[in-house]
């Protein structure tokens, strides 16, 4: 039976023995027990995969409970959903299209399963090929020192999370800036850092209509001729489906991609020129290559040893069963600072959702918040409410075994808090009394890579992917559109020539008190 065809998850035998095990389990699971009495817990809850190790040990879960989820994950057609995505089915149902960002990491000539697949990949490597191959004319041109990536969404967050994490790798003599925000403040603070001469503008916008980016983009062009820059072919690039639009604004270096690559998942493909510039061609090439490894992980290991289907099942768990509606992130690497607000988009952007792949409004809950900060930042923060707060937040430790540093004595301490919050949280202290009481038995899963390295990043970013399709696959609905995110911007239309005339005619009267307020 094909996905779509399924019933839902809710009507299927597994989701009733599934409930049936969390109420056995309110009533006294203690992961704490759990671990002292099965030797065997550690192991058969840790899993290598490729570049990450993860240890779900402290996870209220046990192999039942984990066995019923696979059984889950094989009744909604999970497995077969996933090979559907890689043969290049078009599993966006509401938008008619394929969802291929798995292609952009595969390497050139490997074989696919139609011959639109093969020519789709020689494209993109055609494509990749000439990117990569700009990307290095720009780190060897000594004029340019600052590169001002200008996009939104996925056209910001993907890159700039990158370029931070792999900060390592780049060359010091190039600065990298981000620009999304349609406050102009954040441009502003930019250029008056920058001098036309010395700079190149990277346009990030597929269809090059996306509001806040052409707006930030017409300001940028603006303030290159004010202060004197003339050459737009040499300092702006576009990375664009639309190359009318782009060459209309003097644009010559133009970077496409395609329908099927969603704005979450397209760090991979030409919206990666900053990450390229930043670190070069090889080592874009090595980030490529870790997420094509998990990729094959995800495509071929059994759930039983499926890292990301683990995960994303275990989501499914906490969210529909145990009543867990957020998880936190909580990168032990400052180079990570930004990974939490990659996988908000990532995670609530695919799976924030209310109705199931029929438009039908579903009886249970979808993805979780997500919400985080770097560790150790956090710990002095929002950790309080982790530790002996009213609610119990799963949360997700990511640390790095090998520091890129020297500094004496800085990531033993950072790898000792790490292991202590997800042991605090654990174990707790739950005869101290009063305010001093830590009830422990709080969950964590913990994700190990040895090096934080272009590959090993790839492979990080490429399993929370993965883990994403799996829970919205179960949950039976399409992770790959967004259209929650259309109504405020058609709305935002209609308002902006209101704040200049005043008329409020047919708006509600909160909005048109708030827009007159606004007007002065």
């Amino acid at each position: 039976m094909a996905w779509a065809d399924r019933p839902r998850c809710d009507q299927l035998p597994a989701w009733g023995q599934l409930r049936a095990l969390s109420q056995s389990l309110k009533t006294g699971y203690d992961v704490r027990a759990a671990l002292a009495d099965d030797p065997g817990r550690v192991p058969r809850f840790s899993q290598q995969a490729p570049e990450v190790f993860a240890d779900l040990s402290k996870n209220w879960i046990d192999a039942g409970i984990e066995n019923a989820l696979f059984d889950l994950a094989e009744q909604a057609g999970m497995p077969a959903h996933r090979d559907a995505m890689f043969a290049g089915e078009r599993i966006n149902n509401t938008e008619q299209r394929a969802v291929l960002h798995t292609l952009l990491r595969a390497p050139a000539g490997t074989p696919q399963a139609t011959p639109d697949l093969d020519a789709a990949l020689a494209e993109v490597h055609a494509t990749l090929d000439a990117m990569l191959a700009y990307a290095e004319r720009v780190r060897a041109d000594g004029q340019i020192t600052d590169i001002v990536n200008i996009g939104i969404g996925g056209s910001d967050l993907g890159p700039q999370m990158v370029v931070r994490a792999l900060d390592a790798y780049a060359a010091p003599e190039r600065r990298l800036h981000f620009v999304s925000n349609v406050d102009g403040h954040e441009l502003d603070a930019v250029l008056r850092r920058l001098k036309p001469e010395s700079s190149l503008f990277l346009i990030a916008s597929k269809t090059f209509t996306t509001a806040e980016t052409m707006a930030n983009a017409r300001s940028a062009l603006a303030w290159f001729q004010r202060e004197g820059g003339s050459d737009v072919a040499r300092h702006f690039a576009a990375l664009s489906s639309n190359v009318e639009a782009a060459r209309a604004f003097g644009i010559t270096n133009i970077f496409g991609f395609w329908d099927w690559v969603g704005g979450r998942y397209s760090l991979w493909s030409a919206i990666g020129l900053p990450i390229a510039i930043a670190i070069g061609a090889e080592r874009f090439r090595e980030l490529l290559a870790g997420a094509h490894a998990m990729d094959r992980h995800f495509r071929e290991a059994p759930l039983q040893a499926n890292l990301p289907a683990r995960l994303g099942l275990l989501d499914v768990w906490y969210r529909n069963f145990l009543g867990f509606t957020s998880r936190s992130i909580a990168p032990y690497h400052s180079a990570l600072a930004r990974l939490p607000a990659y996988l908000q988009q990532l995670e609530m952007e695919s799976n924030g959702k209310r109705v199931d792949r029929r438009g039908g409004a579903l009886p249970y809950g979808t993805s979780p918040v997500l919400w985080g900060e770097p560790g150790t930042n956090g710990q002095h923060a929002y950790f309080q409410m982790l530790h002996q707060g009213t609610d119990v937040v799963p949360v997700e430790f990511i640390a790095v075994r090998e520091a890129t540093h020297s500094l004496p004595g800085h990531q033993s301490a950072l790898l000792a808090n790490a292991l202590a919050q997800a042991q605090a949280l654990m174990q707790g202290k739950p005869d101290a009394g009063g305010h001093r009481d830590f009830p422990g038995n709080r969950p964590s899963s913990f994700l190990l890579l040895q090096q934080l390295t272009p590959r090993s990043l790839g492979a990080l970013v490429a399993l929370q992917e993965h883990r994403v399709f799996t829970s919205g696959s179960v949950w039976g609905i399409n992770s790959f559109d967004q259209w929650g995110v259309e109504l405020g911007k058609v709305l935002a239309k209609d308002i902006e020539p209101r704040l200049a005339s005043g008329d409020a005619s047919g708006l509600d009267a909160s909005t048109a008190g708030l827009l007159q307020r606004l007007r002065g």
